[in-house]
């Protein structure tokens, strides 16, 4: 099923079979985007949300001075805009970062559910309370952490969320972002991100590279991230590293 990965690991057994179906009828058929690629400009009005199946997308808001910062990187079981449904419009941009599978559920149809299936409504406005929970995380990181513990945590989160979903192997897991996307989301250059990706994988904390992040010591790259995953709402038996 498309939605497999929607809530997995955050109480998604709450759901009956018949609200997992409801869930999946709604959405379109999947379709791909290409790498690279503004999907939604900020102030477009917006008629469906987008469900990410597989790949990675980001929001993200340019400064005046053409600088551009990311405020949250979406992955596989995520809604991207489910937001833009009360909302109706943007205030920010969506893009893919890599090559993505998307599937869409139109606001009409969401409608028409969440009249039908109340406790199915209050389990998507659990998601989009998830989205928040991050960004206040991501507001605490780019406030209080070094540059070391900025990238550290960024990549702690993405390790914990892809594991929830089966799609770390080994303590590897694929990474679409360019040097310059991980400067983005951490308030930093991307040559202060290319030394401080020096400095923890010459601690034996984590490497990056070839597009693949391998976890070398959870522990001590967690330590030096202030990272701590209940912000990210686990069921008790998801467990980080």
């Amino acid at each position: 099923m498309l939605t497999d990965n929607f809530l997995r690991g955050r109480r998604r057994q709450e759901l009956s079979d018949i609200e997992r179906r409801t869930l999946e009828d709604v959405m379109s058929a999947p379709v791909t985007l290409p790498r690279r690629q503004t999907v939604t400009h900020r102030g477009d009005v917006v008629t469906k949300s987008t469900f990410l199946v597989s790949g990675f997308m980001c929001r993200y808001m340019d400064g005046a001075n053409g600088l551009r910062q990311l405020v949250s990187v979406q992955t596989p079981g995520d809604f991207v805009d489910l937001h833009g449904y009360p909302l109706q419009r943007l205030d920010h941009d969506i893009a893919t970062l890599g090559e993505c599978t998307v599937a869409y559920a139109p606001h009409d149809k969401l409608t028409e559910l969440m009249e039908r299936f109340p406790h199915l409504g209050r389990v998507l406005w659990f998601s989009t309370l998830l989205d928040a929970a991050m960004h206040r995380e991501w507001i605490f990181r780019l406030g209080r952490l070094d540059a070391n513990g900025r990238v550290a945590h960024m990549l702690c989160e993405t390790y914990a969320r892809l594991d929830a979903v089966g799609l770390v192997t080994d303590g590897s897991f694929a990474w679409p972002l360019t040097q310059q996307d991980l400067a983005e989301a951490c308030g930093l250059t991307a040559v202060h991100v290319n030394r401080t990706l020096r400095v923890l994988r010459e601690a034996g904390m984590v490497e990056v590279s070839d597009r693949v992040v391998n976890m070398l010591d959870w522990n001590r790259l967690a330590t030096t991230a202030e990272f701590q995953a209940d912000y990210l709402y686990f069921d008790d038996h998801v467990r980080t590293p």
